[in-house]
């Protein structure tokens, strides 16, 4: 289960973060996961409650939001963003040249402190 490391690691710099600008506890972090990223949503959140405990976000909530796939058709040059995670055709021309440029991502988008 890589999501226990991904939680980690999103921990760490949220506290490292924090501590950078001398604040003493975390409330939430928001994130922005792609749709593509492989990340098991529920897997991150179960890691990252028993990973929090005895540090400065104890009490913090992990807030994700799901990015959509994008990507961009090498045939009519339209950009898109579609809500399925597979993708046979440019939703514009049909056209099957294309590449992903979106929806692998992981962003930490906000730390919530006090």
């Amino acid at each position: 289960m890589h999501e226990v490391s991904i939680a980690q690691s999103i921990l760490d710099i949220a506290i490292t973060e924090c501590r950078k600008a001398e604040y003493k506890r975390i409330n939430s972090i928001s994130l922005r996961i792609g749709k593509v990223s492989g990340i098991k949503v529920q897997s991150l959140l179960f890691a990252f409650d028993i990973i929090k405990i005895d540090t400065i976000a104890h009490g913090a909530s992990l807030l994700c939001e799901e990015g959509p796939v994008a990507g961009h058709c090498h045939e009519c040059h339209n950009n898109f963003a579609v809500a399925s995670e597979l993708i046979l055709a440019c939703p514009e021309c049909g056209g099957t040249r294309f590449s992903i440029n979106g929806g692998r991502e992981l962003d930490i988008v906000e730390i919530d402190v006090d």
